[in-house]
């Protein structure tokens, strides 16, 4: 009923490419998908890879070792990965690269050249993808050397392809390995061809290729993950894209941004969507993030809904930005897409570590709502809840994704727009005499549209007209008046928005977990219910306001919590001490910059019932 497959190569080398095309015919088919694209930092020739699951029965949202199907463009793909693959499954290689020795290969790093020497001198292997290939063979593994070189030269004669671009159809050869294996059908293959490169003559050139390369893989069907069975519609994108989707259906106008990664995408999705049947949606690109918060605050001012979306290095030059839209009460949305920090970090890989810079970040005491999303599907709530709580709110918010969201593409269901709802807050009617922007009638002052009244803005503290003042009584009852908005979004904001809470009702276990910790933590839940072990899952969606009753309610019921983050310091717990009096002290951390996989995260628990408090997991490439 599962698929789970590893394809390397050269970054830049198509493996995108070949996500969008496997994903789209495994969609066609029916099937459930989730594909992690993990790449370097540089522009191209790293090793990069897709790492990617695929089922019958549901839409996967966790990745996990070993997989079944292990293939590539290169030498380096089958000694980065070979370890990964499970008895029964398969490599499926290209034999040109046979002697290929690994010490040969520039671009794998020191570290894993050095773990690579130890692992092969211990299991008898020369260092030569043969070998390793032979190692494999003689551990159960199904072995398939293929000739790419022949290959592309067959697939030459049928097609006028010029010789200097041949190693433009590498991922082609993949994609057919796949289908083959995978027993997509033909129409289904085709439909994702054309999906991504229309009718043209790439498209014709990709499909000969890929067809060519699937012939040769002698048991079609052999990795078929069963017959699809999910019902209704399908909704199949990244995360960037879903985020750009929801965007377009919450009506925002204006969005700004600093291109970085992997927030970029984002903005890059929404670009190739400013012509709305609805009205204009303008995507600017500024000329810094300072510029991108600033430019999202004064569209916001001007009535638009307005966002920015970022990355940390580029959240922390918006932080005095933050601070000025927090004492103007200024509605403006930030897209926190999270990274390996600090600095520049890990610029392509995942983290959670941004959580408390989110929470914290700017000068003084305003409010600010943070929500965190843990799939596809809340993503596209989230953003609608995001613009809607911000305008009822007056404030700014925060809507914190992870690089694993962004860049993972996944089928989702059709989301219900028609059920949605737009909250654009309260308003002052046009021409208003003596209009107060900032009245203290209560913590929500009815908000205008620049030029539809007279108001004033400043960054210091000022009074209702939002003239300056260092008067302290109206010092105190501004901010007194600002900060009451955290009271009342706690009492308004459905506690079903701001966590949820799987699997048993009277749990040994209470993990404990937010982003995309949540598809991880799902699936040992079954594992250790099958060890015997009442297991559940508490996931967290708002940081402000925080559920604390409820954490702290189901954190007592249960024999043991555990933080499971993708930090050092298990942030989400440092805030569940601080917000809400839990103390969680048992954690299951990462923070290599690779996800959290299903089946170290449940050695993790059974670590932690053995005794352990502090579980680190390292696995992944």
């Amino acid at each position: 009923m599962e698929f789970r497959f590893v394809l390397g190569g050269p970054q830049g080398g198509g493996l995108e490419t070949a996500a969008e095309v496997l994903s789209a015919a495994f969609a066609r088919e029916g099937y459930g998908v989730f594909i992690d694209r993990e790449y370097f930092s540089n522009i191209k020739g790293r090793h990069s890879y897709l790492h990617g699951t695929v089922r019958a029965d549901g839409h996967p949202r966790y990745l996990d070792y070993p997989v079944n199907l292990v293939s590539g463009l290169d030498a380096e793909t089958v000694f980065t990965h070979f370890a990964d693959l499970q008895p029964g499954g398969y490599l499926v290689y290209n034999s040109d690269d046979d002697d290929v020795l690994f010490t040969s290969i520039p671009s794998i790093e020191a570290e894993l050249k050095e773990r690579l020497a130890h692992t092969f001198k211990e299991a008898g292997v020369d260092g030569s993808v043969k070998s390793v290939a032979n190692f494999l063979r003689n551990n159960g593994v199904r072995v398939i050397p293929i000739s790419y070189g022949d290959l592309l030269e067959e697939a030459k004669s049928r097609i006028p392809i010029r010789p200097g671009q041949l190693s433009r159809y590498l991922s082609a050869i993949v994609v057919g390995f796949v289908a083959a294996l995978a027993g997509i059908s033909p129409d289904s293959l085709d439909f994702a061809l054309k999906r991504r490169f229309g009718e043209g003559e790439i498209y014709q050139h990709n499909k000969v290729v890929a067809e060519l390369a699937g012939s040769k893989i002698p048991e079609r069907g052999a990795l078929r993950p069963g017959e699809p069975s999910l019902q209704g519609g399908v909704l199949l994108a990244t995360g960037n894209e879903v985020v750009g989707m929801a965007k377009i259906v919450a009506g925002v106008r204006f969005q700004s941004y600093y291109p970085i990664t992997p927030a970029a995408d984002e903005s890059f999705f929404l670009e190739g969507h400013e012509n709305l049947e609805t009205g204009p949606l303008v995507v600017l690109q500024t000329e810094d993030e300072i510029a991108a918060i600033t430019t999202a605050i004064g569209a916001a001012l001007a009535g638009a809904r307005a966002a920015t979306a970022t990355s940390g290095p580029g959240f922390d030059l918006m932080v005095e930005g933050l601070g000025w839209a927090g004492m103007n009460e200024v509605p403006v949305v930030i897209t926190y897409y999270q990274r390996g920090g600090p600095s520049t970090g890990l610029p392509t890989r995942g983290s959670q570590s941004d959580l408390l810079s989110a929470v914290f970040a700017s000068h003084g005491e305003f409010p600010r709502l943070v929500m965190a999303s843990g799939d596809h599907e809340e993503a596209f709530q989230d953003v609608i809840d995001a613009f809607n709580y911000a305008e009822r709110y007056q404030t700014p918010v925060i809507h914190l994704l992870d690089k694993f969201t962004a860049n993972t593409v996944a089928t989702m269901p059709l989301p219900d727009v028609e059920r949605l709802k737009i909250d654009r807050g309260l308003w002052a009617p046009r021409g208003v005499k003596n209009y107060k922007r900032f009245e203290l009638n209560g913590p929500i002052s009815p908000r205008s549209a620049l030029g539809e009244n007279v108001m004033w803005y400043t960054g210091d503290e000022h009074d209702e007209y939002g003239h300056i003042t260092e008067d302290p009584v109206m010092r105190r009852r501004m901010y007194e008046k600002r900060m009451a908005k955290l009271k009342l979004a706690e009492e308004e904001i459905p506690e079903g928005r701001r966590y949820a809470v799987y699997g048993s009702d009277s749990p040994k276990v209470l993990l404990v977990g937010w982003g995309l910790v949540k598809g991880a933590a799902l699936k040992p839940l079954e594992r250790l219910e099958g060890e015997g072990v009442r297991a559940a899952y508490f996931h967290i969606r708002m940081f402000l306001p925080f559920p604390k009753e409820a954490l702290r309610k189901y954190v007592e019921e249960a024999e043991v919590a555990v933080a499971v983050e993708h930090s050092y310091s298990s942030q989400a717990a440092l805030l569940a001490s601080m917000l809400a009096g839990v103390r969680i002290d048992r954690h299951i951390l990462k923070y290599t910059g690779r996800p959290i996989y299903v089946g170290e995260l449940v050695e993790g628990v059974r670590r932690v019932l053995k005794g352990e408090s502090r579980v680190v997991l390292d696995y992944g490439h």
